[in-house]
């Protein structure tokens, strides 16, 4: 598209000089950071291993999981130049911050938000996997899994980066997962629908149809309060050549593009760390299947929960227990139906659990043959109680507090992320804010409005796109940063009535609504591939 070619003409007054490129010792910087956080990672991942006492017999697992891990540091990248360039789009066009400051200060707040995040967004996207694929990690299926939506998504967040089209890496992963869990269930001859745990879909949908309409309307309200308010014309009017704008006004737009930069790392980099543990546990499950760092003072209590919740569950419905709880309960997890066995399988899989934990005292002390399935047992028993929690199910009162109480204590042993897989995440994050960011900012700043950005509209849309993003954070939703700033972008406009250019908006739509059914098909397509191999 010949309008994304224009960096290097001279700017039109009042427009960003968007022409630099980084010189050879940036370039150079850039490429030795990511070679460190590579070696860091190596060096983290092989320090575990000796830890954890595993006798390397073959180094097929740990060039496996280098490849996995190398791309999905390479989906963070891309979502960094990808998504994070709408923070910057303000500031650069206020002429707040120079391009150069804008992205090196982006950066570094993306790689904080990484590091400071909860981890809840991370868990929550892997919900969206089907529970046998996620419980069969460390087979060929998971491996085909893995490469599968990874591929998917760079294939879009590429395609669509080089057409200049803000459009949802959130979408974009979302909608790889869906496809590989429709053609899983189609491989093995069930419904598609039966691929995908769709209450937990359905959550995340919601959140990002909203999130778009909450940016837009949340930011045109904001601006026009603004104006009630806060009566400065100078607010409201768009720069005056490349000067930069009064003290308190340039303040408050650093202070949202900081706040905006930071909550993309927090929520946006949770995907890539979630993705990185599932790789992590199909690959070393005797290193990271179970939350080696849970103190052995607490086994006893969380055994003794186990069997008394166990027993609990077991007794209620006076049912004979099944001879495979685990078959019962993927059953209720596929369809959600709730049967008469469901909860005696949930209370022998607890009491199975409850009795091995104990009898070893320790994480670190079951052995290495039973790991995987340990976790596996902790990881189901977990979502199951989330899922009989969300059928509504009449229990007794104490039934209900130790059911949360358990969940708690198998989230913690099995839903935890290293600080190197934090760190690594957050250097791909940050460090590919720094590159390739010109074609998505031009849109944000140029395309969307037909009148140059005032110093309001910018504060308002990243004001709202803040406060959005980290609610959804606090909640564990996914959602997009892309949508709701450049909704909030649009909104702003409209409120001003500065006009709103059609076929931009109309390019960001077909984009933003083939995102999530093109990346379905083509995860579906390589996990098919893939799986035969």
């Amino acid at each position: 598209m010949s309008e994304n070619r224009t960096w290097n003409a001279a700017p039109a007054p009042g427009r960003p000089d968007l022409s630099s490129k980084h010189s050879k010792k940036t370039a150079a910087a850039i490429v030795l950071l990511m070679l460190g956080g590579v070696a860091f990672a190596a060096l983290n991942l092989f320090a575990d291993v000796e830890a954890s006492g595993q006798v390397v017999t073959s180094y097929l697992p740990f060039v496996l999981l280098g490849l996995a891990l190398l791309i999905a540091l390479g989906f963070e990248f891309v979502n960094g130049f990808h998504d994070t360039a709408n923070a910057v789009a303000t500031v650069i066009y206020t002429h707040s911050l120079t391009p150069g400051a804008a992205i090196l200060w982006s950066g570094l707040c993306n790689f904080t938000g990484v590091l400071l995040s909860s981890g809840a967004v991370a868990f929550g996207i892997i919900s969206l996997l089907p529970m046998e694929l996620i419980l069969q990690a460390s087979s060929g299926n998971g491996f085909a899994m893995i490469y599968a939506l990874l591929f998917s998504a760079i294939i879009w967040n590429l395609g669509t980066w080089y057409l200049g089209l803000p459009s949802s890496s959130s979408h974009t992963l979302i909608g790889s997962i869906i496809g590989v869990g429709v053609a899983n269930a189609l491989i093995h001859g069930r419904s598609g629908m039966e691929g995908v745990n769709w209450d937990q879909a359905e959550n995340v949908a919601w959140a990002l149809l909203f999130s778009p309409l909450v940016g837009f309307i949340s930011a045109a309200l904001l601006l026009l309060a603004m104006k009630k308010l806060v009566r400065n014309r100078q607010l409201y009017t768009a720069p005056e050549g490349k000067r930069p704008p009064p003290g308190w006004i340039r303040a408050l737009l650093i202070l949202t593009c900081t706040g905006v930069s930071f909550a993309h790392g927090s929520n946006d980099g949770q995907k890539g760390m979630g993705l990185i543990m599932l790789i992590l546990v199909g690959t070393m499950p005797i290193v990271y299947a179970l939350n080696r760092s849970v103190p052995p003072e607490q086994i006893p209590r969380v055994a003794a929960l186990a069997q008394v919740t166990g027993q609990q569950l077991i007794g209620a419905p006076q049912a004979p227990l099944p001879d495979s709880p685990r078959n019962v309960l993927l059953a209720f997890m596929r369809s959600g139906e709730m049967t008469p066995q469901v909860m005696p399988a949930l209370g022998a899989l607890l009491q199975k659990t409850g009795a091995q934990i104990k009898q070893y005292g320790s994480m670190e002390n079951i052995p290495a043959q039973l790991v995987a399935n340990t976790r596996n047992d902790m990881y189901l028993a977990a979502e199951s109680i989330k899922q009989l929690k969300a059928a509504k199910v009449a229990l007794p009162q104490e039934m209900q507090d130790n059911l949360t109480a358990m969940k708690s204590e198998l989230d913690n042993a099995t839903r935890f992320i290293p600080l190197w897989v934090k760190v690594v995440v957050a250097l791909a994050l940050g460090l590919g804010t720094m590159v390739g960011w010109r074609r998505i900012v031009i849109t944000v700043g140029e395309r969307i409005g037909k009148a140059h950005l005032s110093y309001a509209q910018g504060a308002s849309a990243e004001l709202v796109t803040v406060a959005t993003i980290g609610a959804a954070d606090a909640f564990g939703l996914p959602v997009s940063t892309t949508h709701v700033l450049s909704s909030g972008v649009a909104g702003t406009m409209a409120a001003n009535r500065s006009g709103l250019q059609t076929a931009t908006l109309r390019n960001l739509l077909i984009a933003w609504l083939l995102t999530l059914p093109v990346s379905i098909l083509i995860s579906a397509v390589l996990f098919m591939l893939f799986s035969r191999f």
